[in-house]
């Protein structure tokens, strides 16, 4: 089992862009460092590439908007009205995909490929980040 801490604010991997030249690039320029951070803590935390079906759980830890907060005295209390979770931008599926390129550069396997079950959940939290369980999945006969 291998657990990841990436701390820093999730990027999205979105869609890739064209240039006038014809160039492809990325259209989020946050998803480059944001890789790189997940590339860096995979290296730290994995001592050996995963070989076979591995099961991936991400939990993307996202801080509240400022609208979320109360003012004046009440400036760090959570209004009531505020949402539980995130429910809007930016995309799960967007965000795992960069984790899992990340965790692919990174050394965490061969090729995300390898991925057979992906639980990923996305909460509020103090401090943004990911945390990543990757493991690999026993074959049951």
């Amino acid at each position: 089992m291998i657990k990841i801490t990436v701390d820093g604010i999730p990027a999205p991997q979105g869609s890739k862009v064209r240039n006038r030249a014809g160039a492809i690039y990325e259209s989020n320029k946050a998803v480059g460092p944001w890789r790189q951070a997940v590339r860096a803590e995979t290296q730290r935390a994995a001592a050996r590439p995963l070989t076979g079906a591995v099961s991936a759980r991400i939990e993307f830890r996202l801080l509240r908007p400022k609208g979320h907060y109360g003012t004046g005295r009440n400036a760090g209390t959570v209004r009531a009205s505020a949402p539980d979770f995130p429910h809007g931008k930016p995309d799960i599926d967007k965000l795992a995909r960069a984790v899992l390129d990340g965790l692919t550069e990174g050394g965490a396997w061969t090729d995300d490929a390898q991925v057979v079950t992906l639980e990923v959940h996305k909460v509020y939290a103090a401090k943004a980040g990911a945390d990543i369980v990757l493991a690999e999945v026993a074959v049951i006969t």
